[in-house]
């Protein structure tokens, strides 16, 4: 139920400042997502919660893209693996990012 982000994922928000210093025509669009435990509406604030959080360590530790950048979240709604185990769970818990076309 958190929003705050893992140490190890900043190694993967330095990778995506990386492409998009190289790549200045490319927008995304960062989504957030969570398993199916509790309240829907939360879900979908925290997953929304959890697009922010990457977006703004990407603006806060790199280059300014804000204007490239889109976040939304979509709760549970688009679960990659089943929400009846743990491992399932974790594997729903996550943000995503979605190359945009103009």
């Amino acid at each position: 139920g958190s929003a705050k982000l893992k140490q190890e994922s900043f190694k993967e928000i330095e990778a995506l400042a990386d492409y998009l210093k190289a790549n200045p025509s490319v927008n995304v669009c960062i989504v957030g997502h969570t398993d199916d435990t509790g309240d829907v509406i939360k879900n979908v604030q925290l997953s929304k919660d959890r697009a922010i959080a990457v977006k703004n360590a990407l603006l806060n530790n790199y280059v300014d893209f804000a204007s490239r950048i889109l976040t939304e979240g979509v709760g549970s709604y688009c679960p990659v693996s089943v929400n009846d185990t743990e491992e399932g769970k974790t594997l729903n818990r996550r943000v995503e990012i979605v190359k945009r076309l103009k």
